[in-house]
């Protein structure tokens, strides 16, 4: 167990060192979340497509403007889950799964660099286990999307991110479905381009994966308000039930004791772990024949 964690622990580094010592690649990595935060949250803002302007408020008779405020409310939170949400901080929280997502994918074009470099091949001949290869870049790519992730809601509560947190607790649970939902995602990655030779097909298979996964999920859009057949998509999509626990769990307020947030962490869980295994079971066959 020891020699694991140390070989895990040396490989995880050296990826961190990497990204630390690369300015560049972390403003990359984050400044598309941040465009799709400031330039179509605050343009797009669905939230006040219900509002009606304060003149024409003033007109309405009292009876009018309580009936409408009560069925406003009720439109807001069935889809946002809560009549005080602005959709800026909904889709700020949206983005912060969506990093992870991005992260992800950067960990599966470490592996094709290695291999180019033929720093891999150093790696595979090495006295180490296939699986500490595997788990060294899930573990560097978790800790890298936390980071982000919570680099972006810093950034968002610059820019007016709203968050309500009922307490430390949910605080932490918020932190364990990044650290969930980035290993499973990392882990599926990896799996996929390990058996790719080249850094160019590893770019081409991100850029088919990352735009369906992430507008099939709940990051930017509502599912209650997505057609059915976008829908059926939007519920498997393990991002939408990470992201949903993100806004449980610091947008809404709701407690640790709350059925959805609970539902969606067992769910958010129950992927995580089938999905590590089975990243690094093909991963580890993969290693193997190369």
């Amino acid at each position: 167990m020891m020699e694991s964690a140390s070989e895990i622990g040396a490989i995880a580094m050296r990826e961190i060192k990497k990204w630390y010592r690369s300015p560049i690649l972390l403003f990359m990595t984050t400044i598309q979340p941040l465009l799709w935060m400031s330039l179509y949250g605050k343009a797009f803002n669905l939230t006040g497509l219900f509002r009606i302007p304060e003149d024409i408020l003033n007109q309405l008779p009292p009876e009018s403007t309580a009936r409408f405020a009560s069925i406003v409310n009720e439109i807001l939170s069935r889809f946002f889950g809560a009549s005080d949400i602005d959709f800026f901080s909904y889709i700020s929280v949206g983005m912060m799964g969506v990093i992870l997502l991005f992260t992800s994918m950067s960990s599966g074009m470490s592996i094709a660099w290695d291999r180019r470099l033929g720093f891999l091949n150093k790696l595979l001949v090495a006295p180490i286990r296939r699986s500490s290869i595997v788990f060294g870049k899930i573990i560097s790519s978790v800790v890298r999307g936390v980071a982000q992730s919570l680099l972006v809601m810093l950034i968002g509560l610059a820019l007016g991110l709203r968050l309500r947190i009922a307490g430390p607790l949910e605080f932490l649970i918020a932190l364990a479905a990044l650290a969930f939902l980035g290993a499973s995602l990392s882990a599926l990655i990896i799996a996929v381009t390990v058996r790719l030779k080249s850094w160019e097909s590893h770019i081409a298979v991100s850029n088919l994966l990352t735009l369906p996964l992430m507008f099939t999920s709940s990051a930017l859009y509502p599912v209650s308000l997505m057609p059915d057949w976008l829908r059926v998509f939007a519920v498997v999509n393990p991002l939408t039930h990470g992201i949903e626990l993100l806004r449980q769990a610091i947008l809404l307020g709701a407690p640790f004791t709350s059925p959805e947030l609970l539902w969606h962490l067992s769910i958010l869980t129950l992927f995580a772990a089938a999905a590590t295994y089975a990243g690094i079971h093909l991963s580890n066959i993969a290693l193997r024949r190369t």
